[in-house]
């Protein structure tokens, strides 16, 4: 279990992804590199556990608006086959070299889950409200990967947009794929970047 983070050492932890406490995690989280990363994955049960934590988001009208799409195994091959073909028809004048790397993206990693917006037309719920209601199910998926120790990266990458790479995934017209979650065990130490200062991007109304 999650203990508490004291405050006088939020947002001054050196060490990535601490799971120590709730906010240890939260001020430390930091993604892998999808590019480097390899096996294990996570395990089934470890996998039904992210994809529970990911459906505890604020959902205004309680509509779901999202879905979930596995690769695993040989499936992730056969995707990056129809890839390439479709990276080809796209690009005629691409070499092999970035052939062989569009087929090879979901190869990255062990496991890849597409989570798909199904964000529709409501009378009372705006569309834009599910859309973000779907950016919170990547968050927590990351947030729950880090926390099993899993290495993971939120991507979208130009298959995430193109018309024929959402009829090959079986999406319906009206829904978008918000993003790749990479899972699987980075190869390489994780380093941090520069952050932001909150107190740089906040104002307070004052009328």
């Amino acid at each position: 279990a999650f203990s508490q983070c004291p405050r006088h050492i939020a947002g001054t932890m050196s060490q990535l992804n601490d799971t120590s406490s709730i906010l240890a995690l939260l001020h430390s989280r930091k993604s892998a590199s999808a590019k480097a990363m390899g096996e294990p994955g996570p395990r089934p049960d470890q996998l039904a556990e992210i994809l529970r934590c990911a459906v505890r988001v604020p959902d205004h009208g309680k509509l779901n608006p999202w879905r979930f799409i596995v690769f695993e195994g040989s499936a992730r091959e056969r995707f990056g086959a129809a890839l390439r073909a479709r990276w080809q028809e796209l690009n005629p004048d691409h070499g092999e070299s970035s052939l062989s790397f569009v087929q090879g993206m979901l190869l990255r990693a062990p496991t890849v889950i597409a989570v798909v917006s199904t964000a529709s037309d409501h009378p009372k719920i705006p569309v834009w409200e599910q859309v973000l209601s779907a950016g919170a199910v990547c968050q927590n998926m990351l947030l729950a990967a880090t926390a099993l120790g899993i290495g993971c990266q939120w991507n979208t990458d130009w298959i995430a947009y193109d018309i024929e790479v959402a009829k090959l995934m079986g999406l319906a017209p009206h829904e978008k794929v918000a993003g790749l979650i990479y899972l699987g065990t980075p190869s390489v130490p994780l380093e941090d970047r520069p952050r932001p200062d909150p107190l740089a991007l906040t104002t307070r109304w004052t009328g």
